[in-house]
């Protein structure tokens, strides 16, 4: 009783679904080990640190017997997406994103945090199970930020299952979901785990811009353009670049050309509602921006996990990837060494300004004006 009892305080709070998984030490969380002994996780060294962690909850929590897993719909575009069959299920996706002036954005990132929305809530959620456990318990929740592999508990506690993109996907919301756990030495009974339904479609695998996608299940973060442009510092490897096109934070694709987000479930709420700045941007808008205000613009977003210099090095890139007149011209309008836009002095974003502009046509010697900017013949 007091499990569905749960499940309807977690709906009450604001999740879209809730179930319980056993704090048992899966098959699938084995993986973690091989993944990481590949390389797959770049520069990613702390999962290196929590690895032995992330094998089973009860190395979090020792007395961990259950594990809740909340999942919220955060997707507010209603967009086109096809529905695939037959054929169709194994054709590339059409990437529309190489030119043009419209920079994009992982829809999850243009609104609030998540990290703190959802905390909040599993935060209330916790304190609610405290008044009406009747007895004192253990309990730690997480968001994203503990080491912790929510996909495999929240495939067992039945919200869906792990795609061949590596993401859950629910029958009914698709994979536009955050996830959040509270791990507890409750003893509650457990859900069904949900089972594969991806069936014979590879269309995340097949669309994927880099191949990062190298087999059902198994992503090299090191190609994926969401670790590029978010969690990879420096210079991004040159050979990638284009196929970033106009993606200045993370990257869609394995979600949007997925048949389970087809007529894509959608949320109006307010909090996840893309920001102001994010609302209609061009890349002229935010390439012009000066670093206080893009700081302004991300403030209380995800993105600040990218930090202003990662931002621009992405927008270098993006306007590269543009390739036209006008690009170019954008990249005249500023330069390092202005005191409003500090990370033009950054290594990396000048390396990808330098990029852009070969990218844009530009064949000037050092020393040119910008009015000489020469095009590529043919």
């Amino acid at each position: 009783m007091f499990s569905s009892e749960i499940k309807a305080q977690a709906s009450a709070l604001g999740f879209d679904r809730c179930g319980i998984a056993r704090a048992e030490a899966y098959d699938e969380l084995t993986f973690l080990d091989e993944w990481l002994a590949r390389g797959y996780a770049g520069t990613m060294t702390w999962m290196n640190r929590t690895a032995r962690r992330r094998r089973d909850v009860r190395n979090v929590l020792p007395s961990a017997r259950s594990v809740i897993v909340t999942a919220t719909l955060y997707n507010t575009e209603k967009g086109d997406c096809p529905l695939f069959s037959g054929e169709s299920q194994n054709q590339p996706f059409v990437d529309a994103s190489k030119k043009g002036d419209s920079p994009l954005f992982s829809r999850y990132a243009h609104g609030d945090d998540y990290h703190d929305v959802i905390g909040r809530r599993l935060e209330a959620l916790l304190e609610w199970m405290r008044d009406a456990a009747g007895e004192p318990f253990e309990a730690r929740p997480y968001v994203d930020t503990g080491p912790v592999q929510e996909r495999v508990y929240a495939q067992h506690a039945g919200l869906g299952w792990i795609g061949k993109n590596t993401l859950l996907i629910n029958p009914d919301l698709g994979s536009w979901l955050f996830l959040g756990v509270i791990i507890t030495s409750l003893d509650l009974p457990a859900d069904d785990p949900g089972f594969d339904r991806c069936g014979s479609c590879n269309l995340c695998i097949v669309s994927c811009p880099t191949g990062a996608l190298l087999e059902p299940r198994v992503l090299d973060a090191r190609a994926c353009i969401s670790y590029l442009t978010i969690e990879k510092r420096g210079t991004i490897d040159p050979a990638l670049r284009p196929a970033l096109g106009a993606r200045v934070y993370g990257c869609d694709i394995c979600q949007e050309v997925c048949p389970w987000n087809s007529g894509e479930p959608s949320t109006t709420a307010p909090e996840w509602l893309p920001r102001p700045a994010f609302a209609a941007p061009t890349l002229g808008s935010l390439w012009l921006s000066t670093d206080a205000d893009l700081a302004s613009a991300i403030e209380g977003t995800p993105m600040t996990r990218a930090r202003i210099t990662g931002l621009r090095r992405n927008l270098a890139i993006a306007i590269g990837n543009a390739g036209d007149d006008d690009a170019l011209a954008l990249l005249d309008r500023v330069a390092p060494g202005d005191p409003d836009r500090p990370s033009l002095d950054d290594p990396a974003v000048i390396d990808a300004i330098a990029w852009a502009r070969m990218a844009c046509g530009d064949r000037r010697e050092p020393g040119e004006s910008p009015g000489k900017a020469r095009t590529v013949p043919g």
